[in-house]
C-alpha cells in the first residue's frame, strides 16, 4: 500500500499557488486554510500526487509549513508539498473546475431559495447588495446550518456571509425573528448575537424583550455554553416587552 493511500483528510494552508501572487486577490473570500474530506476529492488529489522522491517540479514541504498536507485516520501527516504541475489547477482559488471553486458552488447552491443568487454572486467573488424580503429567521437558519468544524473552502463565505446580512438590521427586527425561528436558527441566533457584529451596539440597540432574551440564553446554555457569558453581559433587557405572541 502506498503510504498516500492512507489519506483520509487534505489540509491547505497559505494558498499554495505561486507565492509571487498576492493572496487574498485571487478571490476576496478565499481562507487561508481549509480542508477536503469529500472522498471523491481525496482520490482526485492523490491521482495527481507525485508517488517518487520531490523533484524540480515538485516543492518539498517536509515540516509542514505550507502548501498541502495528507493525513491518515489516527491524524498523522503522511506527507506536505507546495504542489506544481497538473494539481496546481486544483487549488487554485480561481480555477472554476478547482477545489476552493467547487467548494463554494455547493454552499451556493445550498442557500435558502431566496438567498441562492445572492449566495452564487459571493461565490463568484462579487459582492452584492443584500437580498431584500429575505426574513431574518431565515437567514438565522443560513447561519445555524453552517458547521464549524470541519471547514472546507467556502467556510468563510459560510460564516460571514448571513452575519453580513444581519450585521444591517434593526435589533427590534432581529428579536422578533428569534421568536419566529426553528432550533436551526436559534443557533444561528446565538451564534449572531454573541458575535462583534452585535456586541459592538452601542447599548440602546442592544436592549432585547425578554422573550427573545430568554430563547437566545436557553440555547446558548443547553447547546452553546461557550457563549452564554457573553450573551449575559451584553443582551441587555428592552424596558418592556411589548409585543406578545397570542
Amino acid at each position: 500500500m502506498k503510504p498516500t493511500s492512507r489519506t483520509v483528510r487534505i489540509a491547505v494552508t497559505a494558498s499554495p499557488i505561486a507565492a509571487d501572487r498576492p493572496h487574498h486577490p485571487h478571490h476576496p473570500h478565499h481562507p487561508d486554510t481549509y480542508e477536503v474530506l469529500d472522498r471523491a476529492e481525496i482520490a482526485e488529489v492523490l491521482a495527481l500526487w507525485p508517488q517518487d522522491e520531490p523533484h524540480d517540479d515538485f516543492a518539498c514541504m517536509c515540516h509542514g509549513d505550507g502548501g498541502v498536507s495528507l493525513y491518515e485516520s489516527g491524524g498523522e501527516r503522511i506527507r506536505s508539498a507546495m504542489p506544481t504541475g497538473p494539481l496546481r489547477p486544483l487549488f487554485d482559488p480561481l480555477d472554476p473546475a478547482g477545489l476552493p471553486a467547487r467548494h463554494r458552488d455547493r454552499w451556493a447552491a445550498a442557500a435558502p431559495a431566496g438567498l441562492r443568487a445572492y449566495a452564487a454572486d459571493l461565490a463568484r467573488g462579487t459582492v452584492p447588495a443584500p437580498p431584500s424580503g429575505v426574513p431574518s429567521a431565515v437567514v438565522f437558519g443560513w447561519l445555524g446550518a453552517v458547521r464549524e468544524e470541519p471547514r472546507d473552502a467556502a467556510w468563510l463565505l459560510a460564516d460571514r456571509a448571513p452575519v453580513r446580512l444581519l450585521a444591517g438590521r434593526p435589533t427590534e427586527e432581529l428579536a422578533w425573528a428569534v421568536r419566529e425561528t426553528d432550533r436551526t436558527g436559534l443557533e444561528g441566533a446565538v451564534r449572531f448575537f454573541a458575535s462583534e457584529e452585535f456586541t459592538t451596539r452601542h447599548p440602546k440597540r442592544r436592549r432585547v424583550p425578554d422573550t427573545a432574551r430568554d430563547l437566545l440564553l436557553r440555547h446558548a446554555r443547553s447547546h452553546r455554553p461557550g457563549d452564554l457569558p457573553v450573551l449575559e453581559r451584553r443582551l441587555l433587557r428592552a424596558p418592556e416587552d411589548r409585543i406578545r405572541r397570542s
